[in-house]
């Protein structure tokens, strides 16, 4: 396994995501996620920003040329705190939290 790929497999991992899921996030197909992972091949730019956004990273991180530090959260505050909890909850109660935050959003953009 190469450095790139242990990378890309720990982010996702991290992440809390399998590759069925990572997959779905970036509305690509699981084979080609094992691919990106067993290869070390780099997924085209236009795939690089969801990833991204699906494995919490940015996308230097995701192409390792800033070291993701354990722990090292995006957001920051109250919010940032509760979403890192949730993250570590299990994935249909992660799924569950979503659907009501993605509702939320939903419903405050129609207002």
């Amino acid at each position: 396994m190469s450095e790139k790929t242990s990378h890309l497999r720990k982010l996702r991992i991290a992440a809390g995501l399998s590759v069925r899921e990572l997959a779905r996030q970036i509305d690509q197909q699981p084979s080609n996620v094992s691919y990106w992972e067993t290869t070390g091949k780099t997924p085209r730019s236009e795939v690089l920003v969801d990833m991204a956004k699906a494995l919490g990273v940015s996308v230097e991180q995701l192409l390792g040329e800033v070291p993701a530090r354990k722990g090292q959260s995006n957001s920051a505050g109250k919010l940032g705190r509760a979403f890192e909890s949730v993250s570590k909850l299990p994935r249909r109660q992660q799924q569950k939290i979503l659907d009501v935050v993605e509702a939320l959003v939903a419903q405050n953009k129609a207002s």
